[in-house]
C-alpha cells in the first residue's frame, strides 16, 4: 500500500424515495461509521462525505403516483433520512444532495470533457414509446414478460427474478405504465460511454488488489470482466434530472449512474467551500497520499468497481478507490426487507421505543460482511440485556457504585501491581492492537467481540480480586483493583466508541474527564487517571428490554398477507428444546422405490421408501412441487420412528423432511446418493 497522509470515505448515496431502513444502515453506513470514528480517535485526516441521491424513474413514478412534483419527494426524504442518519449517530463530515447546483455543474462538467476529448460515443437506438402521453418510456416506466425466465413484472433494464439485463425493446408484451397501453419503437439518439475500451485497465487495477479486496467483490467483478464490458448508455430521454450541456440533446439528461457517484465529489468541493478553503476538495480527490475507502452494498459493486473507475481513469488525475468493502443484504426476521409487505423497520420508528446504541451494538454483531446476515428481535433483546447491561453496564456501574461509597467517589492510590494486576494492564494494550486490526480490515464485528471480551475478563478480574472483601481486610489493595478497574472502563470508553459513541460520551460525563485529559486510542493503553480525581455517580447505562415490548414489535410486522403472515411460522424460533428431546427423534436415510399420486389429492402422494432394514409406506404432500416419475430413485430424510397416521384412507408410516420456499412450495432435503439406505442422521 502506497504511503497515506489522508483517507476518504464515501457511503453510496442513499436514494431520496423511501425512508432509511435496517438493511441499509448495516450494509453501507454503519461499517463506514465505525470505520471513520476509529480513524478520528488514531487523528487520522480522515472525510466521511454522503448524500441524497435524488434523480432517476423511480422518484418520477413516486411524485407521479403522490400527484406531487418531484422537488416534494427529494425534499422530504432528504430531510427525513438525514434527520435519522444523525439520530443513530452517523457521523457524516457533510451531506449533500444530487440536486445541487454544484452538483449539476460538476456532472455537466464531467459530460462536456468526455465529449470534447472524444470519449463519447453518439448512437441511435430502438426504445420504447408512448405515444398517448408522448414520451419515451424510460426503463422503470415499462413492465413486461421477461425474455430470459419469463417472469411476467419484469422491468425494462434488469429482471428483478433472474437478475438478467437486457433492452427494454427485449420485453415481451411491454406495457406503459403511465399510460397501461402497449408502446411502439421509435428511433432516439443518445450518448455512450466505452467502457470496453477500458477493459484492460480495469483488469490491472481490480487484480491489483486481489490480497486486499472481499472475495465477493472480486468474484463479481471477475464475472463481469470475463463477460466482457460494452459501451453503456450516459444519456436517457426524461424530464427529471441533470440535463445533457449540449443545443442538440433537448428533453435528455445524464442517466443517474453516470452523474451520481461524481455526487461524492460535488459534496467534497460542496464541503471545502463551507469551511472556505475551496480548492481543498482536490487534496482528498486527486492526490496519490489520499486512501479513497466507498464503503457500498453489494448491489452497487459493478458501479464503485468498474464504471466510476473507468469515468476516473477517463477524466485523468483522479485517484481510483483503493478497497470497495461491499457489504451482502441483512434480512429480517428471515425475510427481506419489503416495504410494500410492512416487513420492514424504519430508523426513526425504531428510535422512539430504543435509544440508538443497542441497535449500532446488534447490528455489528450480526454485520453482513462475507454473507447475507438476519436481524431478529429476539436477538436484539437478548445481546441488549445479556451484554451489553449484564456484562458492559453491570461492570462500569458497579465499580463506580463501589468507589462512591468507600472512597468518597475519588480515584484510589494505586500501590503494588501483582502479577494478575499487571497481565491485566498488559490487556488493554494487546485488545487495542486487536480491535485496530480488525477495523483497520474491515472485520468490524470481530472487533467489537474483542473490545467485548476485554469487558468480560473485566469483569472477572473484578470479581477475583473481591473488593467487597479487601476493603476491610486490605484497604491498599481494594483501592488499587478498584483503580485498575477505573483504567479498563476509560479504555472500554475508548475502544467502544466507534460502535457505541452514545453510550461512550456517558463513560465520558461518568468519569468526568475535564477537556485536558486526553481521549483517543493511544491513551486507551497509556494514560492512568489521577488518584483523588471525583468520579460521577454511578448510573445505569442499559435498561434490560421486556418480553411484552418485544413482542409488541414483532407483532407490528404480523401487518402482512395472509401467504407471508404464515411464513413467520418458521422465521419465528419455536420453544428451546433439550438434546434429550431431539434424540428421541430417529432420522434415516431413505431410497424412494415407487410413488403415485393419491385420488382426489392435488398435493399428496404414497411412496415406498426403503431404509435399509425396512420399507416404508409414506404419504408426503409434495404433489405440487414433484411429479411421481421424478422422486424414484430419490434420496431423503425421514423421520422413522413418527407414530402412524392415515391420510385420505392411506397408512403413513413415517415423515418426508423438506423446507419450503416464501410460496409454501416444498423442496426435499436429499443426501448426498452414496449414502446407504437406513444410515442415521443426527
Amino acid at each position: 500500500m502506497r504511503s497515506q497522509k489522508r483517507i476518504l470515505v464515501t457511503s453510496a448515496l442513499p436514494y431520496a424515495n423511501g425512508a432509511i431502513h435496517f438493511g441499509h444502515l448495516a450494509g453501507a453506513y454503519l461499517p463506514a461509521d465505525i470505520y471513520v470514528r476509529y480513524h478520528r480517535l488514531k487523528h487520522s485526516d480522515v472525510l466521511y462525505i454522503c448524500g441524497s441521491d435524488e434523480h432517476g424513474v423511480s422518484i418520477l413514478l413516486s411524485a407521479k403516483k403522490e400527484g406531487v412534483l418531484p422537488n416534494e419527494i427529494i425534499d422530504r426524504y432528504h430531510a427525513l433520512n438525514k434527520e435519522a442518519f444523525t439520530s443513530i449517530g452517523i457521523s457524516f463530515d457533510h451531506y449533500s444532495r444530487t440536486s445541487q447546483p454544484i452538483h449539476h455543474e460538476t456532472a455537466q462538467e464531467w459530460f462536456l470533457d468526455f465529449h470534447q476529448k472524444g470519449i463519447l460515443r453518439n448512437r441511435t437506438e430502438k426504445q420504447l414509446f408512448d405515444n398517448s402521453v408522448g414520451m419515451f418510456l424510460p426503463d422503470r416506466f415499462v413492465i413486461g414478460t421477461c425474455p430470459h425466465c419469463g417472469y411476467d413484472r419484469a422491468y425494462g433494464d434488469q429482471c428483478e427474478n433472474c437478475s438478467k439485463y437486457y433492452n427494454q425493446t427485449e420485453l415481451i408484451n411491454p406495457k406503459s405504465l403511465v399510460s397501461a397501453n402497449i408502446p411502439t419503437i421509435k428511433d432516439a439518439v443518445h450518448w455512450y460511454f466505452p467502457l470496453g475500451e477500458f477493459q484492460k485497465r480495469l483488469e490491472t487495477y481490480v487484480e491489483s488488489h486481489v490480497t486486499d479486496w472481499k472475495d465477493t467483490v472480486l468474484q463479481q467483478v471477475r464475472s463481469w470482466l470475463k463477460t466482457g464490458l460494452s459501451d453503456r448508455p450516459i444519456s436517457r430521454d426524461l424530464e427529471w434530472g441533470v440535463k445533457v450541456p449540449l443545443a442538440d440533446a433537448r428533453g435528455k439528461v445524464l442517466y443517474v449512474w453516470f452523474e451520481a457517484v461524481l455526487g461524492y465529489i460535488s459534496a467534497t468541493k460542496e464541503w471545502a467551500a463551507k469551511q472556505g478553503t475551496p480548492d481543498r476538495w482536490k487534496d482528498y480527490w486527486c492526490k496519490e497520499d489520499t486512501r479513497y475507502i466507498a464503503f457500498i452494498g453489494k448491489d452497487n459493486i459493478v458501479f464503485h468497481c468498474l464504471m466510476f473507475p473507468a469515468m476516473l481513469m477517463a477524466k485523468e488525475g483522479y485517484i481510483l478507490p483503493d478497497n470497495v468493502p461491499a457489504n451482502e443484504f441483512l434480512n429480517l426476521e428471515g425475510q427481506k426487507f419489503s416495504k410494500s409487505r410492512a416487513w420492514s423497520i424504519e430508523i426513526k420508528d425504531f428510535l422512539e421505543v430504543f435509544p440508538p446504541d443497542p441497535l449500532r451494538y446488534t447490528l455489528t454483531m450480526n454485520m453482513p460482511e462475507s454473507r447475507d446476515s438476519d436481524f431478529y428481535w429476539k436477538d436484539f433483546q437478548m445481546r441488549t440485556n445479556n451484554e451489553l447491561a449484564d456484562i458492559l453496564g453491570n461492570f462500569v456501574n458497579r465499580t463506580l457504585h463501589f468507589i462512591r461509597k468507600n472512597f468518597n467517589g475519588k480515584i484510589p492510590v494505586i500501590d503494588k501491581l501483582t502479577f494478575a494486576d499487571e497481565e491485566f494492564i498488559s490487556e488493554f494494550k494487546s485488545t487495542g492492537d486487536e480491535i485496530g486490526d480488525c477495523f483497520e480490515r474491515f472485520r468490524f464485528r470481530d472487533g467489537l467481540v474483542s473490545a467485548m471480551n476485554l469487558a468480560r475478563r473485566s469483569n472477572k478480574y473484578f470479581n477475583d480480586e473481591e473488593p467487597w472483601k479487601t476493603v476491610k481486610s486490605d484497604p491498599v489493595r481494594c483501592g488499587t483493583s478498584l483503580a485498575l478497574s477505573l483504567r479498563a472502563i476509560y479504555a472500554l470508553g475508548i475502544f467502544l466508541e466507534p460502535v457505541l459513541p452514545f453510550t461512550s460520551e456517558k463513560i465520558r460525563a461518568l468519569l468526568h474527564l475535564t477537556p485536558r485529559m486526553p481521549w483517543d486510542w493511544n491513551s486507551a493503553f497509556t494514560f492512568v487517571l489521577p488518584a483523588g480525581h471525583k468520579v460521577g455517580e454511578a448510573k445505569i447505562l442499559f435498561h434490560k428490554i421486556e418480553d411484552e415490548i418485544i413482542e409488541k414489535e414483532i407483532a407490528k410486522l404480523g401487518a402482512l398477507s395472509t401467504k407471508h403472515a404464515v411464513s413467520r411460522n418458521y422465521v419465528i424460533l419455536k420453544e428451546t428444546i433439550s438434546i434429550d428431546d431431539f434424540e428421541k427423534m430417529d432420522l434415516r436415510v431413505g431410497h424412494i422405490l415407487s410413488a403415485e399420486r393419491i385420488p382426489k389429492s392435488e398435493k399428496l402422494l404414497k411412496l415406498k421408501v426403503d431404509i435399509g432394514f425396512d420399507e416404508r409406506q409414506v404419504v408426503a404432500g409434495i404433489g405440487k412441487a414433484y411429479s411421481p416419475n421424478e422422486l424414484v430413485g430419490a434420496t431423503v430424510v425421514l423421520v422413522a420412528n413418527l407414530q402412524p397416521v392415515k391420510l385420505f384412507g392411506v397408512e403413513s408410516q413415517g415423515m418426508i423432511l423438506a423446507a419450503t420456499n416464501k410460496d409454501g412450495f416444498p423442496f426435499l432435503v436429499r443426501p448426498p446418493t452414496e449414502i446407504h439406505p437406513g444410515t442415521v442422521v443426527k
